[in-house]
């Protein structure tokens, strides 16, 4: 016989680097279902604020990513759901930069504040376009500028320069 997960299941990704960013929020009613436990659609909604909050630290939100006529688009995402959150759990989302030279890939994890469990763990891909939708198969270096300047959400380089 198997158990039951644990609801401090362990971490399937790296930790967040010290230069995450993170919001907290606290679970709304109308987020939650009829088994009590937040619908997984809404999981993406919590992303996207941790996201937003990274890439402001970076200056690269919707309007500053239009004034240098760049766009980013959505190519690739995945939540992995490890233990539920519930109406009224106060939640950690926080977000961070991977790799970033091809594609911005964004990390993710929420942490229920309430219980103390991992909650979830996702990532985004992002690829960037002009503002006609062209696609840029490298980065761009006005964007590359901004995600590694010092500060609050810096795209770390990896060790050895890459």
């Amino acid at each position: 016989m198997t158990s039951p997960r644990s609801p401090a299941a362990r971490s399937r990704f790296p930790p967040p680097p010290p230069s995450a960013m993170a919001v907290e929020l606290e679970i709304p009613f109308h987020h939650v279902d009829v088994l009590g436990i937040v619908w997984h659609g809404h999981y993406p909604e919590y992303l996207d604020l941790a996201r937003t909050a990274l890439l402001r630290s970076r200056r690269l939100d919707t309007e500053d990513l239009r004034a240098l006529g760049f766009r980013l688009v959505v190519s690739e995402s995945f939540v992995h759901h490890a233990s539920p959150l519930r109406y009224g759990d106060r939640a950690r989302v926080t977000a961070w930069f991977g790799e970033v030279e091809n594609r911005l890939h964004i990390g993710y994890q929420i942490r229920n504040l309430t219980s103390g469990a991992l909650a979830a763990e996702a990532w985004t891909d992002f690829v960037t376009t002009t503002g006609d939708g062209s696609l840029y198969l490298e980065t761009p270096p006005p964007v590359l500028e901004r995600l590694r300047a010092p500060g609050p959400g810096s795209a770390e380089l990896e060790p050895g320069g890459g």
